[in-house]
């Protein structure tokens, strides 16, 4: 647990004390637990009757900024001169001249929920540079990375230096940092789990592997199950970690479906789209859509490389199109270069699993590879013609089984449609 202390801020003003009490009373405090210097025989009385989030110790000013006025050090401020962890100490500067929160806000444009950001990310950086963590791991969050680092400030030094090396290796945005973070604070409480003792808490990359696999055990949709599976496999580090969710992939016993009768566990990436989600993605991919229903032609017709360009990054495709759609670039998708395609089909009983029961009738995205074309008798899963016209989705050992060597292209994701939140998606007060 991050070591917090609190300094009594005096105001040389008494209308400033007001502002800065009302001020106080709206923002939520970064940890309830405040530690006083233990070293004081006397430590200094909480007061009871004022209300005060935690202000992380006054960082020194850069030299740079020592001769400079207070216009030039709000100049400073509201123009971002400079790296933001380099003018991010004049935030607590000016609340020790007089300001608070509001003021700030007035002058400079910054708001006081990014003032907290951009002092509580100044902090956690430095606290990377007193722990020696790699440079280049440090520079990594030199452009937009003070949000990154918000997110991993609960927890301890060495576990900072851990979380931030996982978070530039794996290309985390601020959502993935933040489900780190809550899965390494998580994971000592949830001791006695299923799995638990498998799992290495000393690395970022297992915790954040259990909170999947603990995910997945609680679903009972086992096209969700199997998604959750692979990133749980995906995040995992260490051997007895990935064995463990490995066991859980290719688990089938104690699987049952409604009649009782035993059902797989199907190793394919499946997402359902969240309202909203496409708009909040920091990327996407645009993809060609082919109705499931037309004939197969329609696949090879597909425009084949489309791709951004410019600095408005406009979609250029090879050829003209109808039917477009735009996707999150989930981690299957990243590595979708030239020839990716999309199928709809309007009923996701259309898959081959076992287990068809437990889909509704709702329509489906079925992302397919089109470089990808030998089938291979894994655990895969492809495009391919229906006599008569027309395409489905066929297991790869099926395809084997009937002598089939070349598909229209493998499978890549599965996409399902948004839909209201309810009792199966984990609300944010579950992990507080």
């Amino acid at each position: 647990m991050l070591s917090l202390s609190v300094n009594t801020l005096n105001l040389n003003h008494h209308h400033h004390h007001h502002r800065h009490h009302r001020r106080i009373n709206s923002l939520k405090p970064i940890s309830a637990t405040l530690n006083f210097d233990r070293s004081s025989s006397n430590p200094p009385p909480l007061q009871q009757n004022l209300y005060q989030p935690f202000r992380p110790p006054p960082t020194p000013l850069p030299s740079k900024f020592s001769n400079l006025d207070l216009a030039a050090r709000i100049d400073i401020l509201a123009n971002r001169l400079g790296q933001w962890y380099e003018y991010a100490p004049l935030i607590p500067a000016l609340v020790r001249e007089g300001f608070s929160p509001p003021s700030i806000e007035e002058a400079t444009g910054i708001t006081g929920v990014e003032q907290n950001r951009l002092v509580v990310a100044a902090q956690v950086r430095e606290s990377l540079i007193h722990s020696k963590a790699d440079p280049q791991i440090i520079d990594a969050f030199d452009n937009g990375g003070e949000q990154l680092l918000y997110e991993i400030r609960l927890l301890s030094a060495t576990q900072r230096t851990a979380a931030a090396r996982f978070i530039v290796q794996n290309g985390f945005d601020n959502k993935g940092a933040q489900e780190l973070a809550r899965s390494i604070k998580d994971y000592p409480s949830r001791r006695g789990d299923k799995g638990w003792e498998k799992f290495d808490y000393n690395l970022p990359g297992d915790c954040l592997s259990f909170m999947h696999y603990r995910q997945a055990r609680e679903h009972r949709d086992l096209l969700e199950r199997a998604s959750v599976l692979d990133q749980a496999l995906r995040f995992a580090e260490s051997e007895k970690a990935k064995n463990t969710v490995l066991e859980e992939l290719r688990r089938k016993d104690g699987v049952e479906d409604e009649n009782g009768d035993e059902v797989e566990i199907v190793r394919v990436p499946v997402v359902r789209l969240k309202i909203g989600e496409v708009a909040e993605a920091t990327s996407v991919v645009v993809l060609p859509v082919c109705k499931a229903e037309k004939t197969a032609r329609e696949i090879s017709e597909a425009p084949f490389d489309c791709r951004s360009e410019g600095e408005f990054g406009v979609v250029v495709a090879d050829k003209g199109w109808d039917r477009w759609v735009v996707l999150p670039r989930w981690d299957p998708l990243v590595g979708l270069g030239k020839g990716g395609v999309v199928v709809s089909f309007p009923d996701a009983r259309v898959l081959p699993w076992k287990a068809k029961r437990w889909y509704k009738e709702e329509s489906i995205l079925v992302v397919a590879d089109r470089n990808q074309t030998e089938v291979s008798a894994d655990e895969g899963f492809y495009l391919v013609k229906v006599d008569g016209g027309g395409l489905k989705v066929e297991r790869g050992l099926a395809l084997k089984e009937t002598g089939a060597r070349e598909s229209l292209g493998a499978v890549v994701l599965v996409v399902r449609p948004p839909r209201d939140e309810d009792d199966e998606q984990l609300s944010e007060e579950d992990w507080e």
